[in-house]
């Protein structure tokens, strides 16, 4: 597990770095939405596309694919009907809500737990497909329709032409699916673009918890709440139960699907929720929360399934 801890640590400390930034205020009274939209349009398309182009196609669309699909929806689902229909929540607040509950945190902490714990980061590949190709494009298509004031077939069909991530995506598993691989010379400008995304996001993130406290009183605390236990308790369990009765998964496939179940909720729900301006507390405290959560319930996860 020592490299759980380190990999935590080093996302810790960027945080912490991004926190000194808006204490300090280095960086202007704007500093925040400007990051928060270069992230958006311009570092994580990139990212996103790299990680898709380079991954296997194989592991894409392994038996973990399915797994990790029941989990995430099963806890989003769950959510987004005790938001929308118990606590009367506005639609963008209940998609980001739902998002906090199943959205993981596959790539800057999900890849490196499945190379250190896993011993293979193509793991983590399946959750990323997912979250990249499914959730994320129908998730930013209601954020944008509904904080738009806009309702239009043309909208929401012109959604994936419109949205960098969406896009990004979409020709990184061109790429993977038809085993095109474009020359490095061409590949390099992505790579080097989108090693900025989780840096910045991860500092954007430090710079938005100064000044304000966890579960402060307006933030949402109940949506919170809910959306910590979904991500971290209820979604593992769910992806256990799915993994060894349902599909008949066992040893390393069984204990690879769990971790990246109990992995946090991800920076890029905060990022969403900063783009659009909406429930950017509930996605701030969870993504924290989790991501605090998430180190403990990783080790006992580790101690019962861990193939000896």
């Amino acid at each position: 597990m020592a490299g759980v801890l380190i990999g935590f640590a080093i996302i810790g400390a960027v945080i912490a770095a991004g926190y000194l930034v808006g204490r300090l205020g280095i960086l202007g009274p704007h500093a925040e939405f400007v990051l928060g939209r270069f992230a958006f349009f311009v570092l994580s398309p990139a990212l996103l596309f790299t990680v898709l182009a380079e991954a296997d196609a194989r592991q894409l669309f392994s038996a973990l694919l399915p797994v990790s699909a029941i989990a995430a929806l099963s806890c989003m689902a769950v959510f987004a009907i005790v938001a929308r229909f118990v606590w009367r929540r506005a639609v963008p607040e209940t998609t980001i809500g739902s998002l906090a509950s199943g959205y993981a945190n596959a790539n800057n902490i999900g890849l490196p737990i499945a190379a250190y714990v896993l011993g293979d980061p193509a793991f983590a590949a399946p959750i990323i497909l997912l979250q990249l190709v499914i959730l994320t494009p129908i998730a930013l298509t209601i954020l944008d329709v509904t904080t738009s004031g806009t309702l239009s077939i043309g909208r929401v069909l012109s959604q994936p032409i419109r949205n960098p991530l969406i896009i990004g995506s979409a020709l990184g598993l061109v790429l993977s699916v038809t085993g095109v691989v474009l020359p490095e010379p061409v590949m390099e400008p992505f790579h080097l673009i989108g090693a900025a995304a989780v840096p910045t996001v991860l500092l954007l993130f430090g710079m938005s918890l100064h000044g304000r406290r966890i579960l402060e009183p307006g933030s949402g605390r109940r949506d919170i709440l809910l959306a910590v236990g979904l991500k971290i308790v209820a979604m593992p369990v769910i992806a256990w139960v799915i993994g060894a009765f349902v599909v008949g998964l066992t040893g390393l496939p069984l204990f690879a699907v769990v971790v990246l179940a109990a992995l946090p909720t991800a920076q890029n729900v905060f990022n969403y929720a900063v783009r659009f301006e909406r429930a950017v507390p509930v996605a701030r405290d969870a993504v924290l929360i989790t991501t605090v959560l998430s180190v403990p319930a990783l080790v006992v996860i580790a101690a019962l399934l861990a193939p000896r």
